[in-house]
């Protein structure tokens, strides 16, 4: 199976060579169940040439907003709005769960209570899960289609995770993100945009607060496998 990685941004160039890009960390993740992975830029204007040159499709993070006026993102809700019509297996994580809800109808905003960073704690599909995040937008009307199976445990985000219909699936968090990663992005990126008190805080937990990455990796991996069915 030929899974299409549409990456959105990329990791800072001081943390790529030893944790490897945005795509890199997909694959790591999806690793173990033959398959294909093909990338496409689509920050840097690589598009797909046809939605059916994969078999399944998966939108990364990104820095960027979704409701930011960069030119890739119409041409990306267009590629979005053709997966879903033809119901090919589509995921997105955190940028792509919002550029998703976005293109189908949802709105995505700046979240009024701050940032989410480190591990989190959330309820997805009724199970107790912690994944890495980080983000400030939110999900905060969902599209007519989409279904909330998710939402963190404190309150913070309330639409952690969506699907629609038997063809998306769709998370708030970060599986792919390891703990290395997530403090290199703490110095690298946080210091002036996320609030000190947060940053110390996403600090402490890194080293003691196992993630389930893996379970969210394995999920995704089914959701493709077995054709985009949720559930």
């Amino acid at each position: 199976m030929k899974i299409g990685i549409l990456q959105t941004g990329h990791a800072p160039d001081t943390l790529v060579g030893e944790t490897g890009d945005y795509p890199q960390m997909f694959e790591r993740l999806l690793a173990g169940h033959d398959f294909d992975f093909a990338t496409y830029d689509v920050e840097g204007g690589d598009m797909p040439a046809d939605i059916h040159d994969c078999d399944g499709w998966l939108i990364t993070g990104s820095r960027h907003g979704a409701y930011e006026s960069h030119p890739w993102i119409a041409p990306l809700e267009d590629l979005i709005r053709q997966i879903w019509a033809a119901r090919l297996p589509l995921v997105g994580i955190c940028f792509g769960h919002q550029i998703i809800a976005q293109a189908l109808g949802g709105r995505v905003e700046k979240f009024g209570g701050g940032w989410a960073v480190g591990p989190t704690e959330y309820e997805i599909e009724g199970e107790k899960i912690i994944l890495n995040a980080w983000h400030q937008d939110q999900v905060t009307a969902l599209p007519p289609e989409a279904r909330a199976v998710g939402s963190c445990e404190s309150g913070h985000c309330s639409s952690a995770a969506l699907v629609y219909g038997d063809s998306i699936f769709t998370v708030q968090p970060h599986p792919e993100f390891a703990a290395p990663f997530v403090a290199g992005l703490i110095e690298t990126r946080a210091k002036g945009v996320v609030p000190d008190d947060l940053l110390g805080a996403a600090s402490a937990r890194l080293g003691d607060t196992p993630t389930d990455g893996a379970r969210m990796g394995a999920r995704i991996a089914t959701f493709f496998l077995n054709g985009g069915r949720n559930g």
